[in-house]
């Protein structure tokens, strides 16, 4: 099943949810009711109201100068309005430069290990050298589920004992990345410190550990968010972007009750790719972000 055809499946939900309403409103005139139904509408597709306001604006102001009349041309210029917001930065992720870096964070029960272990396996199937680094060592048995996915994924991971210092086993596994020749070394962050100054603090420890370990090498900080958690999601991805400063999304469970909407919002406040997507719980179901398919399966 291709990229399309997931997206189609994963948000099954919100057509139904949404949907009818988008069937409907593509039905009728271009007049002030249609776009107040149309803000509505994607208000209710989690893009939330300054989102929606503004996509609605655009569509009615880009209406007026290329003399659109009909719904269903109104319908592919919101296509291509809602692909331009989501395509922001690179898309892809940087490993040009050996061995590369990718730091996950985000909240406890967004599926941060899962990411992981699927990204892994990706990666090994296009021929990458791949480690696993357990920082999270404050939640019991974290590293144990990154173990278990490392072995399904077939690579390597470093680890140390619960309560362990997280930049030490970022260095452990940084050290042995270099003595074995890795392509790659997904590093797992705890995904609830104490407060907002603890989570900066223990990120900028690791960053610092990064830095002097792999001078030059490719980073990435990737967010992983929980899809069905609406706006809640896009909240705290404001406040990571101020804490760690992004370079990717990762938007898990859009199979779920998500609405898909989201992904518009986060691209176009945090300015930040969306690189990633997770449509099911298989191995395989963790797939490259792409923003024109994606705007088709959802409207």
């Amino acid at each position: 099943m291709g990229f399309f055809e997931k997206i189609k499946a994963g948000l099954a939900r919100t057509k139904e949810n949404i949907g009818h309403s988008f069937d409907q409103l593509f039905a009728g005139e271009l007049n002030d009711d249609f776009y107040d139904e149309l803000e509505e509408t994607l208000i209710l597709s989690d893009m939330g109201v300054d989102t929606a306001l503004e996509v609605s604006e655009t569509l009615r102001r880009r209406a007026k100068e290329e003399k659109i009349k009909s719904a269903q041309e109104a319908r592919r210029a919101l296509r291509e309005i809602l692909t331009d917001l989501l395509t922001v930065g690179d898309g892809d992720l940087a490993l040009d430069k050996p061995p590369a870096v990718c730091l996950f964070i985000g909240v406890n029960g967004v599926g941060k290990t899962t990411t992981i272990g699927k990204l892994a396996a990706r990666l090994k199937g296009d021929g990458r050298r791949v480690l696993m680094a357990a920082g999270d060592t404050f939640r019991a048995a974290a590293a144990d589920q990154l173990e278990i996915w490392s072995q399904r994924a077939g690579v390597e991971i470093v680890r140390q004992n619960e309560g362990a210092d997280p930049a030490a086993v970022v260095f452990d596994a940084l050290t042995a990345a270099k003595a074995r020749s890795a392509d790659v070394v997904l590093v797992d962050t705890a995904g609830r410190l104490h407060n907002k100054q603890n989570l900066m603090n223990e990120l900028n420890k690791i960053s610092r550990v990064i830095d002097r370990e792999l001078p030059g090498a490719s980073r990435e900080t990737l967010l992983v968010l929980d899809a069905t958690t609406g706006q809640n999601g896009l909240i705290q991805a404001r406040q990571f972007q101020e804490s760690a400063g992004l370079t990717g999304v990762v938007l898990t469970k859009l199979d779920g009750t998500a609405k898909g909407g989201i992904v518009v919002a986060i691209a176009r406040e945090l300015g930040v790719p969306v690189k990633f997507i997770g449509v099911g719980e298989s191995v395989d179901d963790l797939m490259p972000f792409e923003p024109e398919k994606f705007v088709e399966a959802l409207i």
